[in-house]
């Protein structure tokens, strides 16, 4: 049995190039008493693996050079020594972009195929789902007719954040990139207004759409696009701090927010936070939301691509703004 896998060969700088990774082929080792061997069905691809490759201080250590590259996966137990978990369990955890995997079971999640398709426990069910739902609802706390703006709006997590916000009754616009997608957030997630950042000015847009201003802001992009939310936040606005895709790959250094004393003059607040803190209520949030994909209230869109050699160039799709939903790679 062979293990396909990527491994982080240098750091990156700027944008990952074929050369950041080395692909191997090696056999697959044996188990020991309290493992268990995984077989990888499916793999995440998340903008946050971006900042696990830089040698830098996060919240959690960097990829080490020559190590697999750290990605969450979706997988089968093919076999065990691990009395907590038996052969055909399915788990969910992060064994790195790799087609199988050897492990002590710490960090992996069974879960129940009979349920739900695999594919949604690594969408709405997962990871992307926990961060909108825990980012939206704990951190801004939102109210019936307040406006809620979302960044990367049609992205795996924002599409999510909207819905969400409709379901608390908010008005909801989003920014994305593009007709087609900016369409997608009207016609498929419910989202008020959506703003095209690559063929509208942002400023005049932001007036257009959030006309009384905005109260929650979940941010997934940063950078310009974070400064000219916080011109136009209103008092006691909340603010989100997912991401800042804008930034990942920046040769030039981090852009912080030049408009920080609107946080002051509104007494606002912006917040960053884990998705991982979380994790004893992720149990309740999944069926929740498991609840309000019955009722047709919460739909989850996932973009998949077939083949593990994919990786380097799937990667970069996150990037790009290529993919249209949660990006997946199925081993």
């Amino acid at each position: 049995m062979i293990n396909k896998q990527f491994r982080l060969a240098k750091r990156p700088v700027g944008l990952p190039t074929d050369d950041v990774w080395e692909y191997r082929e090696e056999p697959v080792a044996e188990i020991n008493d309290g493992e268990l061997l995984v077989q990888t069905h499916y793999i995440s691809l998340d903008p946050a693996m971006r900042g696990w490759m830089n040698d830098t201080r996060s919240y959690m250590p960097p990829v080490g050079l020559g190590d697999v590259m750290r990605a969450g996966t979706l997988g089968q137990v093919l076999k065990s020594r691990n009395s907590a978990f038996a052969e055909g369990d399915f788990v969910n955890g992060a064994l790195g972009v790799q087609t199988h995997s050897v492990t002590d079971g710490k960090g992996l999640m069974k879960i129940d195929p009979s349920i739900a398709p695999l594919p949604l426990y690594m969408s709405v069910l997962g990871m992307t789902g926990m961060t909108a739902y825990f980012g939206l609802l704990d951190i801004c706390d939102p109210q019936a007719d307040e406006t809620v703006l979302v960044s990367g709006a049609a992205g795996a997590v924002g599409s999510v954040v909207g819905q969400i916000a409709k379901i608390k009754g908010c008005r909801t616009v989003g920014i994305a990139g593009g007709a087609e997608k900016c369409n997608m957030l009207l016609s498929e997630y419910g989202y008020d207004a959506a703003i095209d950042y690559k063929n509208e000015e942002l400023a005049p847009a932001l007036r257009k759409h959030c006309p009384k201003g905005i109260d929650v802001y979940f941010d997934n992009v940063g950078g310009e696009m974070l400064d000219l939310v916080l011109a136009r936040i209103n008092m006691k606005a909340r603010i989100s701090i997912c991401g800042a895709i804008s930034q990942y790959n920046s040769t030039s250094g981090i852009r912080g927010p030049a408009n920080y004393l609107s946080l002051l003059v509104n007494r606002a607040k912006m917040e960053g936070f884990l998705v991982f803190d979380y994790a004893k209520q992720f149990r309740a949030a999944a069926i929740e939301m498991g609840q309000w994909m019955a009722a047709g209230k919460l739909k989850s869109k996932e973009h998949i691509v077939e083949g593990i050699e994919t990786f380097p160039k799937t990667f970069l799709m996150l990037f790009s703004g290529e993919n249209n939903g949660k990006l997946m790679i199925k081993v």
